[in-house]
């Protein structure tokens, strides 16, 4: 979960409070001090291991080399981009390009689930670390704490090397983790919400996506709508180099010297034991290589431009100066680019808090920009307490002149997209668009979280073909059968699909209006 409410400076940072969530917070520390100092007294992060630098492996002979580099050499200078929006394919093209890989694999991700997808593409990993690729996981240790043990015991094979960013020291017990968190909440509210996935440093994808079914359309529950770029050509490198950088950072530690209790070969056998029947089933369902040769060869369509710009946060951002502006290099690459908008912006955001950047689009709209955005609904948000961040700011907007609308939880015409027949949906997608001229896409939500507590990255393209698919998309998702729209009238709002008309928030539960409304009342956007 994670501004464009950030965008707008000067800004009061997350790490200031205010007078309605700063007093409670540090009445509830004070109080709880000496708990905190008996339950965490064990649990100190050790010193970072001192390690030499590491980087890609350069290009070389393999497959996937040979089908990117006649392509790189029809365009010199150039990058391949395409728009990867079914959830299939953007599986496809993790793990044929996991397959073929004969050299390197570096992921980077925020959340690595235990299901049908995250243990598929595991098991490729194993394989591909088993044929002498060099295998580098980097995870944010939110998620991998939980599975710590599975995670650590990978890292025992020789070809694989886990890292994990701003780790905890406590890798079991509930109630030591509640302490950690208290003692050291600064430092652990940090997090890095990167998504990265690179083979032999010639095909990369970045976007909104993590690994795990709901992003892959392969849950049975709900699925998201996510937005990737493929890519190939000069820019991987970059990537790369970006990788390099948090991988080698300070802030990241080897899983072993958090948890090395947990990595042994005996534990290794065990986990290759469990993920031999997922290997078996990628190994009957995946054909190596197609999708990545559909990809390099032309036969899916791509974008070759050398107007494009990756950015990516410092891994240091968790330390910069509070207030200052280069801590988000994300925020940094969209601000000029929504300011100088002259006809059009359209904005897919699934966690939607634009706190200060409010007037600057609803001053768009009245100046007669078309501003544009796709949020979830109350009901199909998957964190209901970012909705009441999101909702202070909705009448504002809505009286600037932004059109707002909300996707629906059971879309009426859901595409034959799911691997599982899901009938949920929910927004995960992070893009935009400015006069269908360029399209951001990445892991940056617009949100304060995202501009000042996490680690974020993304890819800019200048290109009418790739802002016109991703304006494609959003009327796609912007129909009465998928979204409700909202309006407002003598400031009071209203939700229809055309057919129906709600006067607040459709189909959401108590317990959901209670979350945002509480999240509302206590004014914690600086958090979300």
């Amino acid at each position: 979960m994670n501004s464009l409410g950030s965008l707008a400076m000067p800004h009061k940072t997350p790490e200031a409070g205010n007078a309605t969530t700063g007093y409670p917070q540090k009445l509830l520390k004070w109080s709880l001090t000496p708990l905190i100092v008996l339950l965490s007294a064990c649990t100190s992060l050790p010193p970072r291991p001192d390690l030499p630098p590491e980087t890609a492996l350069p290009t070389g002979d393999g497959v996937l080399d040979r089908l990117a580099a006649p392509a790189e050499a029809r365009n010199p200078g150039k990058s391949a981009f395409r728009l990867v929006v079914d959830g299939r394919e953007a599986f496809a093209l993790r793990a044929h390009s996991a397959r073929a890989a004969a050299r390197s694999l570096d992921i980077q991700t925020y959340i690595w689930h235990e299901d049908s997808t995250g243990l598929h593409l595991a098991a490729l990993v194993l394989e591909a670390a088993d044929r002498g690729v060099r295998v580098r996981m980097l995870l944010d240790d939110m998620d991998a704490r939980a599975k710590s043990a599975g995670i650590a015991a990978l890292s025992a094979h020789p070809n694989i090397q886990v890292r994990l960013f701003n780790p905890l020291a406590t890798r079991a017990g509930k109630v030591r983790l509640v302490a950690e968190g208290l003692r050291d909440f600064s430092r652990l509210n940090h997090r890095m919400h990167n998504k990265t996935w690179i083979a032999d440093n010639r095909i990369a994808l970045v976007g909104g996506r993590n690994i795990g079914d709901e992003y892959y359309g392969a849950s049975d529950e709900k699925n998201f709508s996510d937005l990737d770029f493929a890519m190939i050509g000069p820019v991987v490198r970059e990537i790369s180099a970006s990788f390099d950088r948090y991988w080698n950072s300070s802030t990241v530690y080897p899983i072993s010297a958090v948890d090395a209790g947990s990595v042994s070969t005996e534990a290794l056998a065990r986990v290759r034991a469990d993920l031999a029947p997922h290997a078996r089933a990628a190994a009957a369902t995946l054909h190596a290589g197609d999708a990545v040769h559909l990809l390099t060869q032309g036969e899916w369509p791509v974008e070759w431009t050398e107007r494009y710009r990756f950015v990516a946060d410092d891994p240091a951002k968790p330390t910069m100066a509070e207030g200052d502006e280069n801590r988000s290099q994300v925020a940094a690459a969209l601000r000029p680019l929504l300011a100088g908008a002259a006809t059009e912006v359209t904005i897919i955001s699934p966690y939607f808090v634009p706190g200060g950047a409010t007037p600057m689009l609803a001053g768009k709209a009245k100046a007669g920009t078309s501003v544009r955005i796709l949020t979830n609904s109350l009901v199909a948000n998957d964190v209901a307490a970012v909705h009441g961040g999101y909702s202070r700011h909705r009448p504002a907007l809505l009286e600037g002149g932004v059109q707002l609308w909300e996707l629906k939880p059971h879309p009426g015409d859901r595409p034959s997209s799911s691997l599982m027949g899901s009938s949920g949906a929910s927004l995960h997608t992070k893009a935009l668009s400015v006069d269908r001229k360029a399209l951001f896409v990445g892991s940056y939500n617009l949100d304060p979280r995202s501009t000042w507590l996490n680690c974020e990255q993304g890819v800019l393209v200048e290109s009418a073909a790739l802002a016109n698919q991703f304006e494609r998309i959003f009327a796609a998702h912007t129909t009465g059968a998928r979204s409700w729209k909202v309006t407002t009238k003598d400031s009071v709002l209203t939700w229809t699909d055309g057919t129906e008309t709600f006067d607040s928030d459709p189909q959401a539960s108590a317990w959901r209006r209670f979350q945002a409304w509480l999240v509302r009342a206590l004014g914690l956007d600086p958090q979300l």
